[in-house]
C-alpha cells in the first residue's frame, strides 16, 4: 500500500481504498486465471464469486460442473474447465453426472416445471453420454439438491387408505430439485393446517342473513337482502373468505372481483378483525390499495424480504423473509390479489407466515399466465378441490361499455369476435410486417391516442411478446424515447435521461429509500455521478436510487414484454402482435396482453390468422407440477 501512495494524486485514505478493493477482487481474480485457461470468460468470474463466495477457486477445482448452477452456462462449458482443470477427466466422472441431473431439472424449472419425469431425465443424460443414467440419478438422489418423487393417482392413494377400486397404480416416477418439492409439500401442509384450525369471523346466524336469495351469477335486483349490491355468487366469495381458512375467487375482468374483494375488507373490519392486503408487483398493490381504500403492499414487503445466498448460490426462500413460523403476520385476514403471479416458493413463503387461524383469501385470473418462476399455485389449488373456490362469470362492466371486457371475456373462453367499439375502447389496427407495426405503434403512443382520446402518452403502455425485432422491446423503446424524450446530450454519458420511461427486470428491495420489484415501471427523476433516481410511484413518490450492478437490471419501459405487464393495469395499452411473435401465441399470452388496458386498448395486428388459431386452439403450455397430488394425498391419508 505504500507503494500505491508514491503514485500522483494517490493519498493514503486513497491507497487504502484502492488496497482494499484489490484484496475484495483477488478471488474473481483467482478464478478468472481458472477460465480463462479453459478458453471461457472472465465475466464468469464476478458471477461465480457472488454465487459460491470466496472460496469459488477451490471449489470449481475440486468440482467442475458446479459451474452449471450459474445462468446461461452450458455442458460445454463445464466440460471444458473440467478438463483444464483436471487433466485426463472422462465424462464418466460422477461429479459431472451428480451435476447433470440437477442441470436437467434446472432447465426444466426455468420452463415452469417442479418435477420432470425419470425417464426424461434418463433420455436427456444419455444424450450429455452418462453411461448410467440410472447410478448418476442414484448418485444424485443421494445428495441434498435432487430428490425422487412419487405421485399417486387419487385412485392410488384411496387404494392404500383401503378405498380404492382394484388396478390403480402408482403415476410415473419423478425427479425435482429438493428447494422445489419442499415447497410444494409445504404448501399443502399450510393450506391444511390453516383450514383445520380457522374459526369463522362471523356468527353462522349472522352470515345467514346476509346471504342473498338471487338466482346463482345474476345480480341482484331491487329489494335484494345483500346491502352491498353483491350477486349470490359474489356473496358466497365474501362468505368464503369471512368463514374459511383459505378460499379462492377466481374470475375474468367485469366480473366483480374487485368489488367482492372490497366487501370482504369492509365487513371483516366491521368485526374487528384486521387485515393484510398484497399481491406479487408494486402496481397490483397500488391498484388493490385504491379498490379498498386501505394499505396494500408487495409480498416480498409484507413479509420482510431478506435476500441470502448459501453456498449453492441458491437463494434460501425460508430464510429469506423475516415473517415466518417463527415471527408470523399479526393480521387476521390475508387477502392476496393477481396470485396467478405466485410461484411455489413465493407461496410457500407466504403461507408459512400465515399463523394459526388466519384467514387466507387468494385472488386472480387463472386464464392468465402463469407465474414466471416454477409451479402453477393459482391453477393447482383450483384444480386440487381441497379448498372453496369461487369463479365468476357473470360480466358486469358491459353496461358502462365495456367493449375491452367483452373482448377479454371472448378471449378467455377460446373465441376471437368482430370488434364492436363505436367509442374506440378498443381498436384494431392491422399492419404487414414487423416496421409496419412498430411505425403503427410510435404513431399511435406518440400521435393519435393522445390526439383522439386525450390520454397523455404518459399514461400509455406498449405490450409485446418479443424482445428482438422492429416490434420487440428493444427497438421499439429505442423509437420511442426518440420521439418522447430525446437525449439532451449527442452522446450521453448513460444509458438514462431524467423523463425517461424504465422498467425493473429483477428484484432489488434492497435498494435505498425504496426498493423495486421486477415488472415495476417507473420513471427517471435525475441522473447523476452513475446513480440513476427512479419514481416507481404513481400519486406518490417511491424514489430507488439505483447504482453498480443494479443498473443491469433496469431496461427502458416504453415498451415491455407481456410477461413484465402481468399484475399491472395501464390507463391505455398498445398490445403489438408482429409476425415474428406468431409461433409463441398463445389464448393465456393474449388474454393476459389484452386485460393490462383499464380504459383504451389498441391491438396492432401484425401476425395474421396466427393469432385466431392461437385463441381457439392453443392454451396453456402443461406445467408437471405436484402440487394437486400432495395435497390430495394429504386429504385422503388424513395427514
Amino acid at each position: 500500500m505504500a507503494a500505491l501512495t508514491r503514485l500522483p494524486k494517490v493519498g493514503q485514505l486513497r491507497a487504502g481504498r484502492l488496497f482494499s478493493a484489490f484484496l475484495a477482487a483477488q478471488p474473481a481474480y483467482e478464478v478468472a486465471q481458472l477460465l480463462l485457461a479453459a478458453g471461457l470468460s472472465a465475466r464468469l468470474a464476478g458471477r461465480a464469486v457472488e454465487t459460491f463466495g470466496p472460496g469459488t477457486h477451490r471449489l470449481l477445482r475440486d468440482d467442475p460442473w458446479r459451474l452449471l448452477q450459474l445462468p446461461g452456462v452450458d455442458v460445454p462449458d463445464a466440460d471444458a474447465l473440467a478438463r483444464a482443470a483436471l487433466p485426463g477427466v472422462e465424462v464418466s466422472d460422477p461429479r459431472r453426472s451428480r451435476a447433470l441431473v440437477g442441470f436437467v431439472l434446472a432447465r426444466a424449472a426455468r420452463e415452469g416445471h417442479t418435477v420432470w419425469p425419470v425417464s426424461e431425465v434418463k433420455l436427456d443424460l444419455e444424450l450429455f453420454r452418462i453411461p448410467d443414467p440410472d447410478q448418476a440419478i442414484a448418485d444424485a438422489c443421494a445428495g441434498e439438491t435432487v430428490q425422487a418423487v412419487q405421485a399417486v393417482t387419487a385412485g392410488a392413494a384411496a387404494a392404500d387408505a383401503g378405498d380404492a377400486e382394484d388396478g390403480a397404480v402408482p403415476a410415473e416416477p419423478m425427479l425435482a430439485l429438493t428447494r422445489y418439492a419442499t415447497a410444494e409439500a409445504e404448501i399443502a401442509d399450510s393450506v391444511h393446517r390453516l383450514i383445520r384450525s380457522a374459526a369463522p369471523f362471523l356468527a353462522p346466524a349472522k352470515k345467514a342473513q346476509k346471504t342473498p336469495k338471487t338466482p346463482s351469477g345474476r345480480r341482484p335486483g331491487k329489494g335484494t337482502a345483500d346491502p352491498d349490491g353483491l350477486d349470490e355468487v359474489q356473496r358466497s366469495a365474501v362468505d368464503n373468505a369471512l368463514a374459511l381458512g383459505v378460499s379462492v375467487l377466481t374470475g375474468g375482468p367485469g366480473t366483480g372481483k374487485s368489488r367482492t374483494v372490497a366487501t370482504v375488507v369492509r365487513e371483516a373490519g366491521r368485526v374487528g378483525k384486521s387485515v393484510a392486503l398484497a399481491a406479487p408487483t408494486g402496481r397490483a398493490a397500488k391498484r388493490l390499495a385504491e379498490l379498498c381504500d386501505a394499505e396494500a403492499m408487495t409480498i416480498h414487503r409484507l413479509l420482510g424480504v431478506q435476500p441470502r445466498s448459501g453456498d449453492s448460490g441458491e437463494i434460501d426462500f425460508s430464510a429469506g423473509f423475516a415473517r415466518g413460523a417463527e415471527w408470523p403476520l399479526d393480521e387476521d385476514l390475508v387477502v392476496v390479489d393477481e396470485a396467478s403471479m405466485l410461484d411455489v416458493e413465493l407461496a410457500a413463503a407466504l403461507l408459512r407466515a400465515c399463523a394459526d387461524g388466519t384467514h387466507l383469501m387468494i385472488v386472480g385470473d387463472s386464464a392468465q399466465l402463469p407465474s414466471i418462476g416454477p409451479g402453477q399455485v393459482l391453477a393447482d389449488l383450483i384444480a386440487s378441490g381441497t379448498v372453496a373456490v369461487v369463479e365468476l362469470a357473470t360480466l358486469y362492466r358491459q353496461d358502462a361499455g365495456g367493449a375491452i371486457a367483452r373482448l377479454a371475456t371472448a378471449v378467455r373462453a377460446g373465441e376471437l369476435p368482430a370488434v364492436d367499439s363505436p367509442d374506440r375502447e378498443v381498436v384494431i389496427v392491422p399492419a404487414r410486417g414487423s416496421s409496419d407495426c412498430a411505425r403503427r405503434v410510435v404513431q399511435l403512443m406518440t400521435d393519435s391516442i393522445p390526439r383522439a382520446l386525450g390520454i397523455d402518452p404518459d399514461q400509455i403502455q406498449v405490450v409485446t411478446p418479443v424482445h428482438r425485432g422492429p416490434a420487440g422491446t428493444i427497438e421499439l423503446n429505442a423509437a420511442l424515447k426518440a420521439e418522447l424524450n430525446p437525449s439532451p446530450f449527442r452522446k450521453a454519458a448513460n444509458r438514462f435521461d431524467p423523463g425517461d420511461r424504465v422498467v425493473a427486470t429483477a428484484n432489488h428491495l434492497e435498494a435505498t429509500p425504496t426498493g423495486f420489484a421486477n415488472g415495476e415501471v417507473g420513471t427517471v427523476t435525475a441522473v447523476r455521478d452513475k446513480v440513476v433516481t427512479i419514481d416507481f410511484g404513481t400519486d406518490v413518490p417511491a424514489l430507488a436510487e439505483v447504482s453498480g450492478k443494479m443498473l443491469a437490471d433496469i431496461s427502458h419501459g416504453w415498451a415491455i414484454t407481456v410477461h413484465r405487464a402481468q399484475g399491472s393495469e395501464f390507463r391505455g395499452v398498445i398490445v403489438v402482435l408482429p409476425p415474428e411473435a406468431a409461433r409463441m401465441l398463445s389464448r393465456p399470452l393474449v388474454y393476459t396482453a389484452l386485460t393490462r388496458a383499464r380504459a383504451h386498448l389498441s391491438v396492432v395486428h401484425g401476425s395474421g390468422p396466427a393469432l385466431a388459431r392461437a385463441v381457439r386452439t392453443i392454451g396453456a403450455k402443461p406445467r408437471r407440477t405436484m402440487l394437486v397430488p400432495v395435497l390430495a394425498d394429504q386429504v385422503i391419508m388424513g395427514r
